[in-house]
């Protein structure tokens, strides 16, 4: 079979599925297996694939079918122009979380701007803590848009952090990003001070999980999204316990859930910080908050 039969035959299968965007979708996996962009299939729609290929392809076909996300299939996702392996062993980056991550450059750029000495180095380096790093997404794409930061990137998981180091190395920020294993920022001493504390917490509530897509619910792992009963737990506690550690000149960012706002503010605000700012993603909701200590 031609790639272009392939693709005719296998698109209308997957819209039958139940696939979104079937023809993409075929087209990505064609690519992934052929080491092909989407354009160069387009030129070579006449090639015709061996039996090997198609075998590979038909398994890769029936874990989409099955549920099974695309990334997880193909091994890699993109964030923030930069590309990233991630499998079952970590959440899959989401658009959303790029705002987090612009959103924490930007403030960061504007304290450079005010903290430069009068030779125009800075006093001291920016300490981050990436807290619940997964894929290592936020720690290294931060690492990648404001050189010489010292990041410490943070999860639970000893599975994780294998995958987070391993895409630390292939974007050759190794000496930017330590990976720490810690519930939260237990295992950061009394005397570690941050500047910057970001994260992406688990932020669903147990019972909301059976709604989710089946291949979030089935795929992606539990831990990184489950929150207790109103899925505020981890916030709750990320915030509490942050306050030791965050420099009174520093600022806290969180990814939350839509209709969040109020509550996690009310966090902030009882754990005596002030909210700066809140971003709304591209379909309305407010999906990032920003907060000081108040002073």
């Amino acid at each position: 079979m031609t790639i272009l039969e392939v693709i005719n035959k296998t698109a209308p299968y997957f819209e039958k599925q139940g696939i979104e965007s079937p023809r993409l979708t075929i087209e990505l996996l064609l690519g992934h297996l052929l080491k092909k962009k989407r354009m160069q299939l387009y030129l070579e729609f006449e090639r015709d694939l061996d039996e090997k290929t198609l075998a590979l392809l038909r398994e890769m076909v029936k874990r989409r079918v099955a549920g099974e996300p695309l990334q997880y299939i193909t091994g890699e996702t993109e964030f923030c122009g930069l590309k990233f392996v991630v499998d079952k062993r970590v959440l899959i980056p989401r658009p959303e979380t790029e705002l987090l991550v612009e959103k924490v450059v930007e403030r960061m750029k504007t304290e450079d701007r005010r903290q430069k000495t009068e030779d125009g180095e800075r006093k001291e380096v920016f300490k981050i803590v990436d807290v619940g790093t997964g894929s290592g997404c936020i720690a290294i794409s931060l690492a990648k848009k404001v050189p010489g930061v010292e990041i410490t990137a943070i999860d639970a998981s000893a599975e994780a952090l294998e995958v987070a180091r391993g895409n630390a190395k292939l974007h050759e920020v190794e000496k930017n990003v330590r990976f720490l294993k810690s519930d939260l920022l237990d295992e950061l001493g009394s005397s570690f001070v941050a500047d910057v504390i970001v994260s992406n917490p688990p932020y669903i509530a147990d019972g909301e999980l059976a709604k989710l897509p089946k291949e979030v619910r089935d795929f992606e792992p539990v831990r990184a999204l489950a929150a207790g009963e109103d899925g505020l737990k981890v916030i709750h506690r990320l915030v509490t316990t942050a306050r030791r550690l965050l420099s009174p000149s520093g600022f806290m960012a969180l990814e939350i859930g839509a209709g969040q706002r109020p509550a996690v503010e009310g966090i902030f605000v009882q754990q005596g910080y002030e909210v700066v700012e809140v971003v709304k993603d591209l379909q309305g909701h407010e999906r990032v908050i920003v907060a000081q200590p108040k002073t």
